[in-house]
């Protein structure tokens, strides 16, 4: 049941906050200097403008197998984020259905130097209402979906496609606040904000889409959920469904590095382990490769992006099928979303991640199809992922 709206909505200001992955010990620190927006129709790639403006402004990216030094008098580094329609225009791919909070960029470069003095920390004014969800699609044009789905795969058309459905729901006040619990979330490896004008986002990302770590290459894709109980990880580690549906996207992982690595050099670090977001039990596997000689960022975040485990296999026929199923574009979810710095690079996947526009909080949550895949059971899954997001957003 709704509540009154207030009569009053406060506009959403443009200010630096805790991006994911930004260094813990800068944080208080640091003030915005420069920044890109790109969107869709705006022409270029979004791969080579990210670069290139990172590389003009202190962030050097052109060959990542040469780190710079972190200086902590002078710029830090920058937040990027990448939503999943660029990523898809960058390797030539169906961009999907039109964003519905195309407020929100597609790519946002935020520049960051750090300050002599901590600047004032924004403060969240005002009260704050959120009224009902409303989702793009039905459970049961969802569950339509998945079986148009099941049936491209037995076409032989893709192995396996990640279908993502989208909820919105109108709100009055201040954002941040609810988008910084929603950072909070035990087990939000990426959680933190970024702003800009007109939006706000907030993320709760347990999955690494990309991070340079001890001059290699690793992602750690996420795939298999169950209830945090028990019962639920016992279902999920004896599951044969999940763990197929999690090694093909491990495989196509490894196929994304292995483009943009030394040769041979590519393994898989861990396999299918259990690990805990919030009310879920996730399986994440750890695939990691050492870079070519003269890597730039162009070029990894076009073999990365969109992310393999939010796509599918082969990924630019599952993006085909996305685009044909998905009623409503991913906007912020399903994108990159970190910390990129002369000495380190660290994106996080866009999953449990919600933005704020004028007058309506969007949010994005969806699963892997595979032949096996159960339709009433991939839309209960969704909503799982969902709901403590939902509740975490709604609570004042």
């Amino acid at each position: 049941m709704s509540r009154n709206r207030p009569d009053v909505v406060e506009a959403l200001p443009h200010v630096p906050v805790d991006v994911p992955a930004a260094p813990p010990s800068c944080r208080s620190r640091l003030v915005e200097t420069a920044r890109l927006q790109w969107r869709l129709g705006d022409g270029g790639d979004p791969a080579d403008l990210a670069q290139g403006f990172l590389t003009a402004h202190g962030v050097p990216v052109d060959d990542l197998t040469r780190p710079g030094r972190h200086d902590p008098h002078g710029v830090c580094g920058a937040a990027l984020f990448l939503s999943a329609a660029a990523g898809a225009s960058a390797i030539g791919a169906p961009t999907g259905a039109p964003t519905p909070a195309p407020a929100l960029p597609d790519l946002a470069v935020v520049v960051y130097r750090h300050a002599d003095t901590p600047p004032p920390r924004p403060t969240p004014t005002g009260g704050w209402w959120l009224g009902d969800w409303h989702d793009s699609w039905t459970p049961d044009a969802h569950a339509d979906a998945v079986e148009a789905v099941r049936a491209a795969i037995a076409r032989g058309d893709v192995y396996q496609v990640n279908l993502v459905g989208h909820a919105a729901a109108g709100y009055a006040g201040d954002p941040r606040a609810a988008l910084a619990r929603l950072a909070a979330l035990p087990g939000a490896r990426y959680g933190g904000t970024l702003s800009g004008p007109g939006w706000t986002l907030g993320c709760a990302s347990p999955e690494t889409l990309i991070a340079v770590q001890g001059g290699r290459l690793v992602t750690r894709p996420i795939k298999g959920t169950r209830p945090a109980t028990a019962t639920g990880r016992h279902e999920l580690l004896a599951s044969a469904k999940e763990r197929a549906e999690h090694v093909m996207i491990v495989d196509l992982e490894r196929n994304d590095l292995a483009r943009v690595a030394r040769t041979g050099s590519v393994r898989v670090d861990e396999l299918f382990a259990v690990r805990r977001w919030c009310d879920l039990w996730q399986a994440e596997s750890t695939v990691s490769a050492a870079p070519a000689d003269g890597l730039g960022l162009a070029d990894l975040l076009r073999a990365v992006c969109p992310g393999g485990s939010v796509t599918g296999a082969p990924k630019h026929a599952a993006l085909a099928e996305i685009a044909a199923r998905e009623p409503v574009g991913r906007g912020a979810g399903m994108g990159a979303l970190g910390w990129v710095a002369p000495d380190r690079l660290d994106l996080g996947l866009t999953i449990r991640t919600a933005v704020a526009d004028a007058d309506r909080l969007h949010l994005w949550a969806g699963g892997g199809i595979t032949w096996g895949s159960d339709p009433a059971a991939e839309v209960a899954e969704a909503a799982a992922k969902a709901a403590p997001v939902r509740a975490l957003l709604a609570a004042r």
